[in-house]
């Protein structure tokens, strides 16, 4: 911590959070959860019957990622697509109750509101259905998204594109992102699903977890070597800035594109690992926040690796405070 980022100067890019804007792009979900017990087997099937005992309905996908920086206590934005449905309605009514802008979200009709329902008894998921549609979205979206991303260039630092491979993140769409922010000091952060990276070709940072960034390179890690050498395939090929990969109880290793490639390892923080659901939308919520308030790279990874620390300690979705990063610090 002490060598990248002393306390006083993450205090001072903290202190920026709330005056540093960042967009999120990408795919909307809605996350049902429907807890209750089981105590006895259908007599209709052999399944178990669920008792339920509440529900509760969160932001998910690309949503759970502006939840970060959000609680984070940054100027955070949103687009993406929903449909014409009553679910759609409740996200736009959730959104408004932060005081979010809801400009940025496209309504298509003839789409679903992306709706992932976990039915969980006695801390166990017993059963997920998805109600969605993974087309991909039409021309007219891919405008509306562009023309909100225009609109927001003088109020942003930074762009994290969050992608779950459900329609809205597309080649045509990242080109257009790319050539809106050129002349303006906008990064763009993403965090990938597809493997096929070249959709993602000359983004400022992308953050694949091991398994993501083993499989667009085409090889195993199996020690720091072939860690180097994947780091070095994919920024070489896909003409990144930097890479970060999320390693889980490994940490993580930042590899960044200067004279030569350089790699720093930022090793894990958490005490005890309860639950990593959502830890990849914490990291680069984080990432782009501390990038929008002035940090360089290194320093927001410091601060993003020390969020994900606190994150993986608490169950279900969660986001961290910016009262809680500081007391880590």
């Amino acid at each position: 911590m002490h060598k990248i980022l002393s306390k006083k100067r993450a205090l001072e890019i903290i202190s920026n959070f709330s005056q540093s804007g960042v967009l999120v792009i990408g795919d909307v979900m809605v996350d049902h959860f429907i807890w209750g017990k089981v105590s006895r087997i259908s007599p209709e099937a052999p399944v178990p019957v669920v008792d339920v005992q509440k529900d509760s309905v969160l932001l998910g996908g690309c949503a759970n990622v502006l939840n970060s920086i959000y609680a984070m206590g940054g100027k955070v934005y949103v687009t993406g697509v929903i449909g014409a449905d009553d679910i759609g309605q409740g996200l736009l009514s959730e959104l408004r109750s932060r005081k979010i802008d809801t400009a940025g979200i496209v309504v298509e009709k003839g789409r679903p509101t992306t709706l992932k329902t976990r039915v969980v008894a006695h801390g166990q998921q017993v059963v997920r259905f998805d109600n969605e549609s993974r087309k991909p979205i039409p021309k007219a979206s891919i405008q509306k998204i562009l023309d909100y991303v225009k609109s927001l260039h003088k109020k942003i630092g930074a762009i994290v594109v969050s992608d779950y491979s459900k329609g809205v993140i597309s080649r045509e769409l990242i080109e257009g992102i790319k050539s809106i922010v050129k002349d303006f000091n906008i990064f763009i952060c993403l965090d990938p699903k597809q493997s096929d990276f070249s959709i993602y070709q000359g983004v400022h940072v992308i953050t694949p977890n091991h398994h993501e960034a083993q499989r667009a390179a085409g090889m195993e890690i199996n020690n720091s070597d072939d860690l180097m050498l994947l780091g070095e395939k994919l920024l070489k090929k896909f003409d990144f800035k930097a890479l970060l990969v999320t390693r889980g109880e490994e940490g993580m290793s930042l590899f960044e594109k200067r004279r030569k490639i350089e790699h720093t390892y930022f090793p894990a923080q958490a005490k005890e690992i309860y639950d990593v659901t959502g830890a990849g939308d914490t990291v680069i919520g984080v990432l782009a926040l501390a990038l929008a308030a002035q940090a360089d790279l290194k320093e927001a990874t410091c601060l993003a690796n020390h969020a994900a620390g606190i994150v993986v300690g608490k169950v279900g979705t969660a986001t961290v405070s910016q009262k809680e990063l500081k007391e880590v610090l």
